[in-house]
């Protein structure tokens, strides 16, 4: 008698890594080594050397990994947008079963849709001088307020603000939110920083109805995360670049992390490597500024110390002239004691010549009065002689006569006198009357 053993007809229970191994031993059974072209999307480096991409094109994308020790035969820079070649082995990535191309060689094979677009826009734009340094304007030192576009969202804002708030605690800084992914992204970004514009010195200016208490803006940070090329892609928006170039105060563009290009990266007056680093850029810390102070202040106190010190030493010296006010006094009570004791001496001395001078006048005078009377009386007699010589008695002594008329009138000529008139004559003993008998 035959025994029939039946079929065990329970199915197979796998363990997640026992049937993800199962897989990547089919996988590579089946298609390893493989060959794929693909776009690059996401690329990033690790610190640790080893590169992470995804590889896409129209229908689909795989996740790639690249170690260090494939990485170091690369080339070229490998960017997003590319158009690549590589050769590697697929697999699964057991933590997270998620299916993965390990990269063992990379070449370029042409350049990407998105990459080969961007570098015609940046052409022609570049063409138009939107690029050139000239335009570039240097940031303000100290801004009286920043403005930020970003995503309320974002990690990036965070990231600025926290900059910001340690560094700047003390200057305002106003948020313009936006988009920053996606179809609308560029028309929200134009918008925003169209209305920071508002609130630069030459936007309030233009707009005088403005809230006095909203703050002024002198630079603008635009920023965002990392991502692939079609994450970052609202950054190459053509519009949004003219109106960067319209920006009345500067702009720092902070897209992406250090290898990520936009056109806003070249149209901005400055590109910072990440947002953190514009951040940065645009915050002298407060602590900088404390220490100058600090400088400066240590500066100015040696200065007054050092005047200090030298006015002192001349006070010191200017003392040690000078001594003590009594010393002062004493020497100057001795000099006008000697002042008066020389003015006494010259006073006595005057006094004593002028004794001597009246003495001499005195014994002078006896013979001074007796030569001046005798040179009076001689002076007198020759007067009295020549008054003498002038007497009329005299003339009358040789025969001449003095005629007058009745009332005594002197008469020297014949016409004063007519017939008949009596005349009186006066001779040197007595006096004639006579009457004029004739003329002739």
């Amino acid at each position: 008698m035959f025994e029939m053993k039946t079929p065990d007809l329970t199915p197979r229970i796998w363990s997640i890594g026992a049937l993800c191994r199962a897989i990547a031993d089919a996988l590579d059974a089946r298609f390893n080594p493989v060959t794929v072209r693909g776009e690059i999307s996401g690329f990033s480096r690790a610190t640790s050397g080893h590169c992470y991409f995804s590889l896409k094109d129209e229908s689909g994308q795989i996740r790639c990994a690249m170690f260090r020790r494939a990485a170091t035969l690369l080339d070229f820079s490998p960017r997003d947008g590319e158009l690549v070649e590589v050769r590697g082995r697929l697999g699964v990535y057991e933590q997270r079963g998620d299916l993965q191309l390990i990269v063992e060689s990379m070449g370029r094979a042409g350049q990407g849709a998105l990459f080969e677009q961007f570098l015609k826009l940046k052409a022609r734009l570049e063409a138009e001088g939107l690029f050139d340094v000239s335009r570039k304007r240097a940031l303000p030192v100290m801004p009286r307020g920043i403005g930020v576009v970003t995503s309320l969202g974002a990690a990036a804002l965070h990231d600025v603000v926290t900059v910001l708030q340690r560094r700047v605690p003390h200057i305002p800084v106003v948020v313009a939110p936006a988009l920053v992914q996606g179809a609308n992204a560029p028309a929200e970004l134009i918008k925003s920083l169209a209305n920071l514009y508002l609130l630069t010195p030459s936007g309030r200016a233009s707009k005088p109805d403005l809230l006095a208490t909203s703050p002024i803006v002198d630079v603008i940070l635009l920023v965002r995360g990392g991502g692939s090329m079609e994450d970052l892609w609202a950054f190459n928006d053509e519009q949004l670049v003219r109106t960067l170039v319209q920006s009345p105060v500067p702009v720092v563009s902070g897209v992406g992390h250090e290898t990520d290009f936009t056109l806003t990266d070249f149209v901005s007056d400055l590109r910072a490597p990440t947002p953190t680093a514009a951040a940065e850029l645009v915050a002298q810390p407060r602590d900088a500024w404390l220490n100058a102070l600090n400088v400066t202040d240590t500066r100015l106190k040696d200065a007054v110390n050092r005047q200090i010190d030298q006015h002192s030493q001349r006070l010191d010296l200017a003392a040690i002239r000078l001594g003590r006010p009594s010393n002062l006094m004493s020497q100057q009570r001795l000099r006008l004691s000697s002042a008066a004791q020389r003015l006494h001496m010259t006073s006595l001395f005057a006094i004593k010549q002028s004794h001597q001078g009246l003495d001499q006048l005195q014994s002078r005078l006896p013979e001074v009065l007796k030569r001046d009377v005798l040179r009076r009386d001689e002076r007198l007699q020759r007067a009295a002689l020549r008054l003498s010589l002038l007497d009329p008695k005299l003339v009358l002594q040789r025969g001449y006569a003095w005629l007058s008329g009745p009332e005594g009138a002197t008469i020297t000529s014949a016409k004063q006198t007519f017939p008949g008139q009596e005349i009186r004559a006066t001779l040197a003993d007595g006096t004639v009357e006579l009457t004029v008998s004739d003329i002739t």
